[in-house]
């Protein structure tokens, strides 16, 4: 019995060994820097101005397109003034058909 405990507890000892071995597995390969169980390192200052310097890139680049060139959003056609229009065309019935109350 005691040596069955004794063995147990040598197996157990050895596989939390080895589950800590694996757990700050990180690898430097060529799909990037993964982990096991351990946040990811962070990323380098370098990579981090490059970011937000492409992401301020890509946001001027928008917004300057939707200021120069609105068409993009609204539409091609030519405005149409709306007091233009007559009667006949937004439906309105005309005067001469006969009067609003009953």
């Amino acid at each position: 019995m005691l040596g069955r405990n004794i063995l147990s507890r040598a197996i157990l000892l050895r596989t939390l060994k080895n589950a800590a071995k694996n757990q700050n597995q990180i690898r430097n390969g060529s799909h990037g820097v993964w982990s096991y169980r351990v946040p990811p390192p962070m990323p380098m200052k370098r990579t981090i101005y490059q970011a937000e310097i492409l992401g301020g890139l890509c946001w001027w680049w928008i917004l300057y397109h939707c200021a120069t060139e609105p068409e993009h959003i609204y539409g091609e056609w030519p405005y149409v003034d709306p007091s233009t229009w007559t009667d006949e065309e937004l439906g309105i019935p005309p005067d001469s058909v006969g009067s609003l109350k009953k």
